[in-house]
């Protein structure tokens, strides 16, 4: 029996994070370990997020949200930018047909008026043909910040409440929420970094204030479904509180699910 196997044994189906969000990292660095150039790693990258994808909707995460090129990302090299764009484009056009035929449905948020028109128009057409599709939803985040997207909703809520739509009395964390990009998208439950760095890289600074985090030295291309399971495993394990007492959560847990989550 496969590691795979095995740990699919494992899984508590019945305590699944409900939204999984990953910080893709060590393309480069795998590259330069085998001494590929960088365009090479994210070749292979592309390669593991089509079977984390199809993992993910396997065994029912509901929101699968990655990290693929940040608003930062623009400074690299020209040559490695319009790669990573060449790559994305070449994945909605080969794996676009097979989320919507699988039921996976495709969100992209980020400054998207920084992309070519012929990208942009891409996405917009899968995610229009996949947005009722009732399998996992995979979340991209491209040419993405976390600070660009509190600035821009607060921007938003500037406009509306000088305009008279909003009372700024109003204003609190759930109606804040509403403007952000994940406006519809529950908080990851769990965030994976892959290649050991310990750092959040300006990734859903909002999103992510009682968010699990799980590390792992593994570089984002040598990335297997088998560490995938690991990292939700290892999230079973833990105790959410919230800000609770450990017996406040066990009642709450009992009151919602009819037994104590971790038992």
């Amino acid at each position: 029996m496969s590691e795979y196997s095995e740990l699919l044994k494992r899984l508590d189906r019945r305590d699944l994070p409900q939204h999984i969000a990953i910080i893709m990292d060590g393309n480069g660095r795998w590259a330069k370990k085998r001494h590929l150039t960088r365009v090479k790693g994210h070749e292979r990258g592309s390669k593991v997020v089509k079977y984390i994808v199809e993992t993910a909707a396997e065994i029912g995460i509901k929101v699968l949200s990655l990290y693929a090129f940040s608003k930062e990302n623009w400074n690299r090299p020209k040559e490695e930018v319009d790669a990573l764009m060449q790559l994305l484009h070449r994945y909605l056009l080969t794996e676009g047909n097979n989320l919507i035929k699988n039921g996976i449905r495709l969100t992209v948020i980020g400054d998207l008026n920084s992309l070519s028109p012929k990208l942009r128009e891409l996405i917009t057409d899968v995610c229009e043909r996949s947005r009722n599709n009732p399998k996992t939803r995979v979340v991209i985040a491209l040419s993405y910040s976390g600070r660009y997207e509190i600035v821009e909703a607060v921007k938003s809520i500037i406009k509306d409440v000088q305009s008279g739509s909003l009372d700024s009395s109003v204003i609190d964390e759930q109606m804040f929420n509403g403007y952000l990009f994940t406006k519809d998208i529950p908080d990851p439950d769990l965030l994976i970094r892959t290649s050991a760095e310990k750092r959040i890289s300006n990734f859903m600074l909002w999103q992510i204030a009682y968010t699990e985090l799980y590390i792992t030295k593994t570089l984002w291309p040598d990335f297997t479904k088998a560490e995938f399971l690991k990292a939700i495993i290892n999230f079973q394990k833990r105790e959410r509180r919230f800000g609770m007492t450990g017996d406040q959560l066990i009642t709450q847990q009992i009151k919602s699910h009819g037994y104590p989550l971790n038992e």
